[in-house]
Protein backbone atom coordinates (compact mmCIF):
# COMPACT_ATOMS: atom_id res chain seq x y z
CA UNK A 1 0.00 0.00 0.00
CA UNK A 2 1.68 3.26 -1.03
CA UNK A 3 0.85 6.73 -0.07
CA UNK A 4 2.71 8.82 -2.95
CA UNK A 5 6.01 8.11 -4.99
CA UNK A 6 8.46 9.23 -2.42
CA UNK A 7 7.07 7.71 0.55
CA UNK A 8 8.42 4.03 1.02
CA UNK A 9 5.15 2.69 2.75
CA UNK A 10 2.53 2.96 5.54
CA UNK A 11 4.54 1.96 9.24
CA UNK A 12 3.25 1.17 12.13
CA UNK A 13 6.50 1.35 14.42
CA UNK A 14 6.67 1.99 18.24
CA UNK A 15 10.44 1.43 18.33
CA UNK A 16 13.36 0.66 16.04
CA UNK A 17 15.01 -2.12 17.23
CA UNK A 18 18.79 -1.62 18.54
CA UNK A 19 20.74 -3.51 15.84
CA UNK A 20 24.07 -1.51 16.28
CA UNK A 21 26.33 -4.23 15.04
CA UNK A 22 24.29 -5.03 11.52
CA UNK A 23 25.27 -0.96 10.02
CA UNK A 24 26.69 -1.16 6.63
CA UNK A 25 26.73 2.46 5.61
CA UNK A 26 30.25 4.07 6.04
CA UNK A 27 30.04 7.26 8.56
CA UNK A 28 29.35 10.10 7.33
CA UNK A 29 32.01 12.85 6.72
CA UNK A 30 30.79 16.15 8.66
CA UNK A 31 29.61 18.58 5.67
CA UNK A 32 28.28 21.79 6.29
CA UNK A 33 26.56 22.68 3.35
CA UNK A 34 25.02 18.68 3.44
CA UNK A 35 23.65 20.13 7.15
CA UNK A 36 22.23 22.93 5.89
CA UNK A 37 20.12 21.59 3.75
CA UNK A 38 18.62 18.63 6.45
CA UNK A 39 17.89 21.31 8.41
CA UNK A 40 16.31 23.19 5.71
CA UNK A 41 14.34 20.03 4.53
CA UNK A 42 13.20 19.58 8.00
CA UNK A 43 11.94 22.77 8.60
CA UNK A 44 9.34 22.51 5.49
CA UNK A 45 9.03 18.75 5.41
CA UNK A 46 8.19 18.13 9.24
CA UNK A 47 4.85 20.93 9.56
CA UNK A 48 3.80 19.69 5.94
CA UNK A 49 3.39 16.23 6.19
CA UNK A 50 2.57 15.67 9.62
CA UNK A 51 -0.60 14.86 11.09
CA UNK A 52 -0.69 17.90 13.26
CA UNK A 53 0.42 20.32 10.30
CA UNK A 54 1.10 22.93 13.26
CA UNK A 55 3.87 25.90 12.53
CA UNK A 56 7.10 25.27 13.12
CA UNK A 57 7.21 28.22 15.79
CA UNK A 58 8.76 29.30 18.89
CA UNK A 59 6.73 26.80 21.01
CA UNK A 60 7.43 23.87 19.65
CA UNK A 61 11.58 25.37 19.31
CA UNK A 62 10.88 25.16 23.35
CA UNK A 63 9.88 21.21 22.72
CA UNK A 64 12.71 20.40 20.60
CA UNK A 65 15.20 21.91 22.93
CA UNK A 66 13.96 20.18 26.10
CA UNK A 67 14.53 16.81 23.96
CA UNK A 68 18.10 17.44 22.78
CA UNK A 69 18.90 18.69 26.42
CA UNK A 70 17.91 15.26 27.63
CA UNK A 71 19.36 13.26 24.76
CA UNK A 72 22.62 15.78 25.61
CA UNK A 73 22.72 14.34 29.12
CA UNK A 74 20.30 11.83 29.75
CA UNK A 75 21.46 10.92 33.24
CA UNK A 76 22.03 14.51 34.59
CA UNK A 77 25.92 13.56 35.60
CA UNK A 78 28.19 16.03 33.33
CA UNK A 79 26.07 19.59 32.50
CA UNK A 80 26.06 22.07 35.02
CA UNK A 81 23.16 24.65 35.74
CA UNK A 82 25.28 27.45 34.39
CA UNK A 83 25.68 24.92 31.30
CA UNK A 84 22.21 24.73 30.70
CA UNK A 85 21.46 28.22 31.54
CA UNK A 86 23.84 28.98 28.64
CA UNK A 87 22.59 26.92 26.72
CA UNK A 88 18.74 27.89 26.93
CA UNK A 89 19.41 31.03 25.41
CA UNK A 90 18.69 28.72 21.79
CA UNK A 91 15.43 27.25 22.85
CA UNK A 92 13.04 29.58 21.27
CA UNK A 93 15.86 30.02 17.99
CA UNK A 94 15.91 26.32 16.54
CA UNK A 95 13.37 27.26 13.97
CA UNK A 96 14.91 30.26 13.15
CA UNK A 97 18.56 28.13 13.00
CA UNK A 98 16.71 25.43 10.37
CA UNK A 99 14.97 28.22 8.35
CA UNK A 100 18.25 30.09 8.05
CA UNK A 101 20.69 27.28 8.19
CA UNK A 102 23.21 28.72 10.76
CA UNK A 103 23.21 25.99 13.34
CA UNK A 104 24.53 26.63 16.70
CA UNK A 105 23.12 24.42 19.36
CA UNK A 106 24.89 21.46 18.35
CA UNK A 107 28.41 22.71 17.95
CA UNK A 108 27.50 24.53 21.61
CA UNK A 109 26.10 21.80 23.34
CA UNK A 110 28.72 19.63 21.82
CA UNK A 111 31.65 21.81 23.38
CA UNK A 112 30.36 22.47 26.78
CA UNK A 113 29.53 18.93 27.14
CA UNK A 114 32.95 17.15 26.22
CA UNK A 115 35.07 20.15 28.43
CA UNK A 116 32.58 18.57 31.43
CA UNK A 117 33.32 14.49 30.07
CA UNK A 118 36.71 15.25 30.47
CA UNK A 119 36.31 17.43 33.70
CA UNK A 120 34.82 14.51 35.09
CA UNK A 121 37.39 12.13 34.14
CA UNK A 122 40.03 13.80 35.54
CA UNK A 123 38.01 13.63 38.90
CA UNK A 124 37.68 10.05 38.64
CA UNK A 125 41.28 8.65 40.09
CA UNK A 126 40.82 11.53 42.60
CA UNK A 127 37.38 9.82 43.64
CA UNK A 128 38.44 6.51 43.05
CA UNK A 129 41.85 6.79 45.16
CA UNK A 130 39.87 8.29 48.19
CA UNK A 131 37.93 4.87 48.02
CA UNK A 132 34.49 4.18 49.78
CA UNK A 133 32.71 3.13 53.19
CA UNK A 134 30.81 0.17 52.48
CA UNK A 135 29.14 0.25 55.59
CA UNK A 136 28.02 3.95 55.34
CA UNK A 137 24.16 4.09 54.38
CA UNK A 138 24.00 6.92 51.31
CA UNK A 139 21.19 7.77 48.91
CA UNK A 140 20.78 7.84 44.68
CA UNK A 141 18.23 9.12 42.90
CA UNK A 142 18.25 6.76 39.55
CA UNK A 143 15.47 9.04 37.87
CA UNK A 144 16.89 11.96 36.32
CA UNK A 145 13.54 13.94 36.59
CA UNK A 146 13.75 13.59 40.13
CA UNK A 147 17.37 15.20 40.18
CA UNK A 148 18.08 19.03 39.63
CA UNK A 149 21.29 19.68 37.10
CA UNK A 150 24.31 20.15 39.49
CA UNK A 151 25.02 24.03 40.26
CA UNK A 152 29.56 23.37 40.98
CA UNK A 153 31.75 20.79 40.11
CA UNK A 154 31.89 20.11 43.82
CA UNK A 155 28.42 19.14 43.46
CA UNK A 156 29.12 17.38 40.93
CA UNK A 157 32.16 15.43 41.92
CA UNK A 158 29.90 14.42 45.07
CA UNK A 159 26.97 13.12 42.45
CA UNK A 160 29.89 11.05 40.88
CA UNK A 161 31.31 9.57 44.18
CA UNK A 162 28.09 7.68 44.56
CA UNK A 163 27.44 6.24 41.25
CA UNK A 164 30.75 5.29 41.36
CA UNK A 165 30.14 3.92 44.93
CA UNK A 166 26.81 2.08 44.02
CA UNK A 167 28.59 0.70 40.85
CA UNK A 168 31.60 -1.11 43.06
CA UNK A 169 28.87 -2.32 45.46
CA UNK A 170 27.22 -3.73 42.96
CA UNK A 171 30.43 -5.39 41.14
CA UNK A 172 31.73 -6.74 44.60
CA UNK A 173 28.05 -8.70 45.51
CA UNK A 174 28.20 -9.63 41.75
CA UNK A 175 31.31 -11.31 42.18
CA UNK A 176 30.30 -12.49 45.50
CA UNK A 177 27.61 -14.19 44.32
CA UNK A 178 29.19 -15.77 41.59
CA UNK A 179 31.62 -17.22 43.79
CA UNK A 180 29.14 -18.58 45.99
CA UNK A 181 27.43 -20.36 43.15
CA UNK A 182 30.28 -21.92 41.67
CA UNK A 183 31.36 -23.12 45.82
CA UNK A 184 34.41 -21.11 45.91
CA UNK A 185 35.79 -20.87 49.27
CA UNK A 186 36.61 -17.17 48.27
CA UNK A 187 33.44 -16.11 49.68
CA UNK A 188 33.51 -17.64 52.73
CA UNK A 189 36.97 -16.47 53.12
CA UNK A 190 36.38 -12.97 52.74
CA UNK A 191 33.45 -13.33 55.21
CA UNK A 192 36.00 -13.77 58.10
CA UNK A 193 38.00 -10.29 57.40
CA UNK A 194 37.40 -7.67 59.17
CA UNK A 195 37.56 -5.16 56.64
CA UNK A 196 35.33 -5.26 53.40
CA UNK A 197 37.99 -3.21 51.43
CA UNK A 198 40.90 -5.22 52.25
CA UNK A 199 39.54 -7.66 50.11
CA UNK A 200 40.96 -9.15 47.14
CA UNK A 201 36.88 -8.93 45.55
CA UNK A 202 36.69 -5.10 46.98
CA UNK A 203 40.10 -3.94 45.34
CA UNK A 204 39.07 -6.01 41.96
CA UNK A 205 36.17 -4.29 41.61
CA UNK A 206 37.41 -0.96 42.60
CA UNK A 207 39.89 -1.90 39.43
CA UNK A 208 36.70 -2.55 37.61
CA UNK A 209 34.71 0.18 37.69
CA UNK A 210 37.56 2.60 37.23
CA UNK A 211 38.61 1.06 34.10
CA UNK A 212 34.91 0.92 32.82
CA UNK A 213 34.29 4.17 33.23
CA UNK A 214 37.58 5.52 31.37
CA UNK A 215 36.22 3.43 28.50
CA UNK A 216 33.07 5.01 29.50
CA UNK A 217 34.30 8.39 29.19
CA UNK A 218 36.61 7.80 26.34
CA UNK A 219 33.68 6.64 24.21
CA UNK A 220 31.51 9.44 24.61
CA UNK A 221 34.50 11.99 23.69
CA UNK A 222 34.54 9.57 20.36
CA UNK A 223 31.07 10.87 19.20
CA UNK A 224 31.92 12.93 16.44
CA UNK A 225 30.16 16.15 15.43
CA UNK A 226 27.60 14.44 12.93
CA UNK A 227 26.97 11.83 15.56
CA UNK A 228 25.95 15.45 17.53
CA UNK A 229 23.90 17.36 15.21
CA UNK A 230 22.10 13.82 14.20
CA UNK A 231 20.50 13.72 17.37
CA UNK A 232 19.93 17.42 17.11
CA UNK A 233 18.01 16.48 14.31
CA UNK A 234 16.00 13.95 15.81
CA UNK A 235 14.75 15.81 18.78
CA UNK A 236 13.34 18.73 16.03
CA UNK A 237 11.63 15.80 14.88
CA UNK A 238 10.45 14.46 17.97
CA UNK A 239 9.18 17.63 18.84
CA UNK A 240 5.99 16.90 16.74
CA UNK A 241 5.53 13.39 18.38
CA UNK A 242 7.42 10.65 19.48
CA UNK A 243 7.05 8.37 17.10
CA UNK A 244 8.76 10.81 14.20
CA UNK A 245 11.90 10.60 14.17
CA UNK A 246 14.95 11.74 11.83
CA UNK A 247 17.05 8.79 10.81
CA UNK A 248 20.75 9.28 9.45
CA UNK A 249 21.93 6.92 6.57
CA UNK A 250 22.98 4.48 9.81
CA UNK A 251 19.90 4.41 11.33
CA UNK A 252 17.96 4.28 8.31
CA UNK A 253 19.46 1.39 7.26
CA UNK A 254 18.76 0.11 10.83
CA UNK A 255 15.09 0.44 9.91
CA UNK A 256 15.12 -1.57 6.53
CA UNK A 257 16.97 -4.79 8.52
CA UNK A 258 14.51 -4.40 11.23
CA UNK A 259 11.66 -4.21 8.48
CA UNK A 260 12.98 -6.78 6.25
CA UNK A 261 14.63 -9.11 8.63
CA UNK A 262 17.38 -9.57 6.15
CA UNK A 263 21.21 -7.90 5.83
CA UNK A 264 24.09 -8.69 3.53
CA UNK A 265 26.89 -9.43 5.92
CA UNK A 266 28.77 -12.68 7.41
CA UNK A 267 26.02 -12.82 10.37
CA UNK A 268 28.18 -12.29 13.30
CA UNK A 269 26.74 -10.14 15.82
CA UNK A 270 28.77 -7.91 17.39
CA UNK A 271 29.28 -6.06 20.77
CA UNK A 272 31.77 -3.61 21.90
CA UNK A 273 34.34 -4.91 25.00
CA UNK A 274 36.53 -2.08 26.71
CA UNK A 275 37.97 -0.67 22.88
CA UNK A 276 37.53 -4.00 21.61
CA UNK A 277 35.13 -5.79 18.92
CA UNK A 278 33.94 -9.27 20.01
CA UNK A 279 31.90 -11.61 18.46
CA UNK A 280 28.94 -12.53 20.56
CA UNK A 281 27.14 -15.12 18.57
CA UNK A 282 27.09 -16.66 14.71
CA UNK A 283 24.16 -16.13 12.88
CA UNK A 284 22.71 -20.14 12.13
CA UNK A 285 22.95 -20.35 8.87
CA UNK A 286 25.18 -17.73 8.13
CA UNK A 287 28.30 -17.25 5.91
CA UNK A 288 30.33 -16.97 8.69
CA UNK A 289 28.70 -20.41 10.32
CA UNK A 290 28.88 -21.92 6.95
CA UNK A 291 33.28 -20.82 6.70
CA UNK A 292 33.31 -22.27 10.26
CA UNK A 293 36.45 -20.25 11.41
CA UNK A 294 35.15 -17.94 13.49
CA UNK A 295 33.70 -18.25 16.65
CA UNK A 296 32.10 -16.55 19.57
CA UNK A 297 34.29 -14.88 22.00
CA UNK A 298 36.99 -14.32 19.26
CA UNK A 299 37.92 -10.90 19.20
CA UNK A 300 38.28 -9.29 15.50
CA UNK A 301 41.66 -6.95 15.45
CA UNK A 302 41.02 -5.74 12.01
CA UNK A 303 38.97 -5.93 8.57
CA UNK A 304 40.41 -5.97 4.83
CA UNK A 305 38.55 -6.53 2.07
CA UNK A 306 39.92 -8.97 -0.62
CA UNK A 307 43.41 -7.21 -2.23
CA UNK A 308 43.05 -4.64 -0.15
CA UNK A 309 45.21 -3.23 3.46
CA UNK A 310 43.99 -3.99 6.58
CA UNK A 311 41.92 -1.44 9.08
CA UNK A 312 42.99 -1.86 12.83
CA UNK A 313 39.40 -1.36 14.36
CA UNK A 314 40.85 -1.80 17.92
CA UNK A 315 38.78 1.27 20.30
CA UNK A 316 36.85 1.97 16.92
CA UNK A 317 33.30 2.73 17.64
CA UNK A 318 30.63 -0.69 16.84
CA UNK A 319 28.78 1.21 13.91
CA UNK A 320 32.36 2.18 12.64
CA UNK A 321 34.01 -1.06 12.48
CA UNK A 322 30.78 -2.85 11.65
CA UNK A 323 30.72 -0.81 8.82
CA UNK A 324 34.00 -1.88 7.09
CA UNK A 325 32.75 -5.82 8.16
CA UNK A 326 29.64 -5.95 6.12
CA UNK A 327 29.60 -5.18 2.56
CA UNK A 328 27.82 -6.78 -0.77
CA UNK A 329 27.04 -10.24 -0.87
CA UNK A 330 29.79 -11.78 -3.33
CA UNK A 331 32.45 -10.11 -2.06
CA UNK A 332 35.20 -11.09 0.17
CA UNK A 333 36.26 -9.72 3.80
CA UNK A 334 39.34 -11.16 5.88
CA UNK A 335 39.38 -10.92 9.38
CA UNK A 336 42.46 -10.90 11.56
CA UNK A 337 40.72 -12.15 15.50
CA UNK A 338 42.39 -13.61 18.23
CA UNK A 339 41.17 -16.22 19.83
CA UNK A 340 40.29 -16.77 23.59
CA UNK A 341 43.40 -18.59 23.72
CA UNK A 342 45.47 -15.67 22.18
CA UNK A 343 46.09 -17.18 19.05
CA UNK A 344 45.97 -14.99 15.66
CA UNK A 345 43.74 -16.45 12.68
CA UNK A 346 43.39 -14.77 9.50
CA UNK A 347 39.68 -15.29 8.16
CA UNK A 348 38.60 -14.93 4.89
CA UNK A 349 34.65 -15.21 4.73
CA UNK A 350 32.87 -14.24 1.45
CA UNK A 351 29.49 -12.25 2.33
CA UNK A 352 26.29 -13.27 1.58
CA UNK A 353 22.45 -12.63 2.42
CA UNK A 354 22.08 -13.02 6.25
CA UNK A 355 18.06 -13.96 7.73
CA UNK A 356 17.58 -12.57 11.38
CA UNK A 357 15.47 -15.78 12.07
CA UNK A 358 14.49 -13.81 15.46
CA UNK A 359 12.47 -11.75 13.31
CA UNK A 360 10.27 -14.07 11.54
CA UNK A 361 7.09 -15.77 12.53
CA UNK A 362 7.42 -19.29 14.70
CA UNK A 363 5.46 -22.12 15.31
CA UNK A 364 5.21 -25.12 17.11
CA UNK A 365 2.41 -27.61 18.34
CA UNK A 366 1.57 -27.90 22.18
CA UNK A 367 -0.13 -31.30 23.25
CA UNK A 368 -2.22 -31.39 26.91
CA UNK A 369 -2.39 -33.80 29.38
CA UNK A 370 -5.28 -35.43 27.41
CA UNK A 371 -3.18 -35.73 24.14
CA UNK A 372 -5.33 -32.83 22.79
CA UNK A 373 -3.36 -30.40 20.43
CA UNK A 374 -2.62 -26.46 20.32
CA UNK A 375 -1.08 -24.88 18.03
CA UNK A 376 1.42 -22.04 18.77
CA UNK A 377 2.51 -19.07 16.55
CA UNK A 378 4.65 -16.32 17.91
CA UNK A 379 4.48 -12.99 15.08
CA UNK A 380 7.75 -10.86 16.88
CA UNK A 381 6.94 -8.27 14.64
CA UNK A 382 5.19 -7.39 11.10
CA UNK A 383 7.85 -7.47 8.81
CA UNK A 384 7.95 -6.86 5.06
CA UNK A 385 10.59 -5.98 3.21
CA UNK A 386 9.61 -2.62 1.05
CA UNK A 387 12.88 -2.51 -0.98
CA UNK A 388 11.88 -5.87 -2.79
CA UNK A 389 9.89 -4.59 -5.52
CA UNK A 390 12.19 -2.37 -6.53
CA UNK A 391 15.17 -4.59 -6.66
CA UNK A 392 12.96 -7.23 -9.10
CA UNK A 393 12.65 -9.59 -6.49
CA UNK A 394 10.00 -11.36 -3.89
CA UNK A 395 10.99 -10.37 -0.58
CA UNK A 396 9.73 -12.16 2.95
CA UNK A 397 6.86 -11.28 4.90
CA UNK A 398 4.68 -12.05 7.92
CA UNK A 399 1.55 -12.07 6.38
CA UNK A 400 2.47 -15.14 4.34
CA UNK A 401 4.89 -16.49 6.81
CA UNK A 402 1.94 -16.73 9.25
CA UNK A 403 -0.96 -17.77 6.23
CA UNK A 404 1.85 -20.79 5.75
CA UNK A 405 2.17 -21.47 9.87
CA UNK A 406 -1.57 -21.97 10.08
CA UNK A 407 -1.60 -24.47 6.85
CA UNK A 408 0.86 -26.07 8.98
CA UNK A 409 -0.93 -26.63 12.27
CA UNK A 410 -4.15 -27.54 10.64
CA UNK A 411 -2.46 -30.41 9.22
CA UNK A 412 -1.19 -31.58 12.30
CA UNK A 413 -4.74 -31.57 13.84
CA UNK A 414 -5.01 -28.99 16.01
CA UNK A 415 -8.04 -28.12 18.21
CA UNK A 416 -7.33 -24.31 19.17
CA UNK A 417 -4.66 -21.76 18.73
CA UNK A 418 -2.49 -19.36 20.52
CA UNK A 419 -1.26 -16.06 18.88
CA UNK A 420 1.73 -14.98 20.81
CA UNK A 421 2.01 -10.61 20.33
CA UNK A 422 3.60 -10.23 23.38
CA UNK A 423 6.50 -7.57 23.34
CA UNK A 424 5.58 -6.85 19.14
CA UNK A 425 5.89 -3.13 18.68
CA UNK A 426 4.48 -3.39 15.26
CA UNK A 427 5.38 -2.54 11.74
CA UNK A 428 3.44 -2.60 8.33
CA UNK A 429 -0.03 -1.55 8.67
CA UNK A 430 -0.97 -3.43 5.09
CA UNK A 431 -0.28 -6.76 7.32
CA UNK A 432 -1.84 -5.74 10.12
CA UNK A 433 -5.09 -5.91 7.92
CA UNK A 434 -4.04 -9.12 5.90
CA UNK A 435 -3.05 -11.14 8.80
CA UNK A 436 -6.73 -10.01 10.66
CA UNK A 437 -8.36 -11.14 7.64
CA UNK A 438 -6.79 -14.76 7.70
CA UNK A 439 -9.23 -14.96 10.90
CA UNK A 440 -11.73 -13.23 9.95
CA UNK A 441 -14.22 -13.69 6.84
CA UNK A 442 -13.62 -10.25 5.04
CA UNK A 443 -15.05 -6.67 6.65
CA UNK A 444 -13.80 -3.44 7.73
CA UNK A 445 -10.33 -4.25 9.77
CA UNK A 446 -9.27 -0.73 10.86
CA UNK A 447 -10.09 3.33 10.46
CA UNK A 448 -7.38 5.90 9.47
CA UNK A 449 -7.89 9.75 9.52
CA UNK A 450 -5.44 12.35 7.66
CA UNK A 451 -4.71 15.37 8.78
CA UNK A 452 -8.00 17.08 7.24
CA UNK A 453 -10.26 14.81 8.77
CA UNK A 454 -10.75 12.50 6.05
CA UNK A 455 -11.45 9.16 7.01
CA UNK A 456 -10.45 5.40 5.32
CA UNK A 457 -11.70 2.57 6.20
CA UNK A 458 -9.24 -0.30 5.31
CA UNK A 459 -10.89 -3.59 4.73
CA UNK A 460 -10.26 -7.49 4.31
CA UNK A 461 -11.16 -8.29 0.77
CA UNK A 462 -11.24 -11.76 0.71
CA UNK A 463 -13.31 -13.97 2.48
CA UNK A 464 -11.71 -16.77 2.85
CA UNK A 465 -10.74 -17.96 6.46
CA UNK A 466 -7.75 -19.62 6.68
CA UNK A 467 -7.91 -20.29 10.46
CA UNK A 468 -11.66 -20.49 12.39
CA UNK A 469 -11.16 -22.39 14.95
CA UNK A 470 -10.89 -21.16 18.93
CA UNK A 471 -8.19 -18.58 19.19
CA UNK A 472 -6.38 -16.53 22.17
CA UNK A 473 -4.53 -13.62 21.39
CA UNK A 474 -0.94 -13.08 24.21
CA UNK A 475 -0.64 -9.55 24.49
CA UNK A 476 1.37 -6.99 27.05
CA UNK A 477 2.06 -3.46 27.41
CA UNK A 478 4.80 -3.81 24.73
CA UNK A 479 2.42 -4.69 21.98
CA UNK A 480 1.91 -1.48 19.61
CA UNK A 481 0.65 -0.18 16.73
CA UNK A 482 -0.12 -3.21 14.50
CA UNK A 483 -0.45 -6.07 16.97
CA UNK A 484 -3.11 -3.66 18.75
CA UNK A 485 -4.95 -3.29 15.41
CA UNK A 486 -5.10 -6.71 14.72
CA UNK A 487 -5.58 -7.71 18.48
CA UNK A 488 -8.58 -5.02 18.39
CA UNK A 489 -10.17 -6.25 15.51
CA UNK A 490 -10.02 -9.80 16.53
CA UNK A 491 -11.74 -9.17 19.73
CA UNK A 492 -14.51 -6.30 18.47
CA UNK A 493 -15.91 -9.28 15.99
CA UNK A 494 -15.92 -11.96 19.18
CA UNK A 495 -13.26 -13.76 17.40
CA UNK A 496 -10.78 -13.79 19.67
CA UNK A 497 -10.45 -14.04 23.67
CA UNK A 498 -7.57 -11.78 24.63
CA UNK A 499 -5.24 -12.37 27.45
CA UNK A 500 -2.71 -10.04 29.26
CA UNK A 501 -1.59 -6.94 31.20
CA UNK A 502 -3.95 -4.09 31.98
CA UNK A 503 -3.80 -2.96 28.63
CA UNK A 504 -1.87 -2.79 25.35
CA UNK A 505 1.07 0.18 24.72
CA UNK A 506 -1.27 2.50 23.28
CA UNK A 507 -0.34 3.81 20.23
CA UNK A 508 -2.48 5.05 17.68
CA UNK A 509 -0.69 6.64 15.07
CA UNK A 510 0.33 5.62 11.78
CA UNK A 511 4.01 6.60 10.09
CA UNK A 512 5.23 7.50 6.58
CA UNK A 513 8.94 7.02 5.96
CA UNK A 514 10.64 10.41 3.54
CA UNK A 515 13.38 9.19 1.79
CA UNK A 516 14.82 13.15 1.47
CA UNK A 517 17.60 12.57 -1.29
CA UNK A 518 14.50 11.94 -3.20
CA UNK A 519 13.01 14.90 -2.34
CA UNK A 520 15.71 17.48 -2.47
CA UNK A 521 14.80 21.40 -3.09
CA UNK A 522 15.29 21.65 -7.17
CA UNK A 523 17.99 24.32 -6.13
CA UNK A 524 19.93 21.69 -4.85
CA UNK A 525 21.71 19.71 -7.75
CA UNK A 526 24.83 19.40 -5.87
CA UNK A 527 25.19 15.76 -4.91
CA UNK A 528 25.51 15.44 -1.24
CA UNK A 529 26.32 12.17 0.94
CA UNK A 530 23.12 10.29 1.96
CA UNK A 531 20.69 12.65 3.38
CA UNK A 532 18.75 10.11 5.53
CA UNK A 533 15.03 10.01 6.15
CA UNK A 534 12.37 10.99 8.15
CA UNK A 535 9.70 9.18 9.66
CA UNK A 536 6.47 10.91 10.14
CA UNK A 537 2.80 10.17 11.87
CA UNK A 538 0.90 11.52 9.22
CA UNK A 539 -2.20 9.47 10.26
CA UNK A 540 -4.19 8.44 13.35
CA UNK A 541 -6.15 4.91 13.41
CA UNK A 542 -9.20 3.55 14.94
CA UNK A 543 -11.12 0.66 16.06
CA UNK A 544 -13.73 -0.60 13.69
CA UNK A 545 -16.11 0.86 16.64
CA UNK A 546 -14.71 4.29 16.70
CA UNK A 547 -12.74 4.15 19.76
CA UNK A 548 -9.33 4.74 19.86
CA UNK A 549 -6.13 2.37 21.22
CA UNK A 550 -4.04 5.99 21.82
CA UNK A 551 -2.92 5.64 25.60
CA UNK A 552 -5.45 3.25 26.44
CA UNK A 553 -4.92 0.48 24.48
CA UNK A 554 -6.79 -2.96 24.03
CA UNK A 555 -7.75 -3.87 27.43
CA UNK A 556 -7.89 -8.01 27.57
CA UNK A 557 -10.80 -9.56 27.99
CA UNK A 558 -8.75 -12.08 30.52
CA UNK A 559 -5.98 -10.21 33.16
CA UNK A 560 -3.11 -12.02 33.64
CA UNK A 561 -1.01 -9.72 36.13
CA UNK A 562 2.69 -9.37 35.55
CA UNK A 563 5.90 -7.45 36.17
CA UNK A 564 5.00 -4.64 33.44
CA UNK A 565 2.17 -3.91 35.46
CA UNK A 566 3.82 -1.93 37.37
CA UNK A 567 6.50 -0.02 34.96
CA UNK A 568 5.44 3.58 33.70
CA UNK A 569 5.48 1.98 30.24
CA UNK A 570 3.12 3.20 27.17
CA UNK A 571 2.24 5.87 24.72
CA UNK A 572 0.73 8.39 27.68
CA UNK A 573 4.27 8.65 29.11
CA UNK A 574 5.55 9.98 25.90
CA UNK A 575 6.91 13.15 25.46
CA UNK A 576 4.55 14.59 22.92
CA UNK A 577 2.40 12.70 22.28
CA UNK A 578 -1.19 13.26 20.14
CA UNK A 579 -4.19 13.52 22.02
CA UNK A 580 -6.97 10.80 22.51
CA UNK A 581 -9.60 10.74 20.30
CA UNK A 582 -12.30 9.07 18.68
CA UNK A 583 -14.29 8.98 15.40
CA UNK A 584 -18.21 8.18 14.46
Amino acid sequence: MRIMRNFAGWLIILTLTSTMAWANVKPVKFDPARNRLIAYMLSHQLPAQHFSHVPFDDALSEKAFALYLRQLDPRKRFLLQSDVDELSAFADHIDDELRRGRIVLPDAGMQILNDRIRQVKAMLDSIMNKGFDPERKEYIESDPKKINWTKSREELADRWRKVLKLQVLDEYLNDLDKAKKEKNTKAKAEKKKTSITDSPTWKKALATVRERNLHYFDRLLRESRQDHYNRYFDAVARAFDPHTNYLPPTSKEDFDIHMSGSLEGIGALLREDDGHIKVVRIIPGSAAERQGQLQAEDTILSVAEKGGKPVDINDMRIREAVSYIRGPKGTEVILTVRKPDGVKQVIPIVRDVVKIEETYVKSTVLTGHQGEKVGYIRIPSFYRDFNAPRDGRSGRNVTDDTRRALVELKKKGISGLILDLRNNGGGALTDAVDISGLFLPGGPVVQVKNFQGMIRVLEDGDANVVYGGPLVVLVNQFSASASEILAAALQDYGRAIIIGGEHTHGKGTVQALIDLNRNLPLLHLKKYDDLGALKVTIQKFYRITGGSTKYKGVEPDIFAPGMLDYLKTGEKYMDNSLPWDTVQ
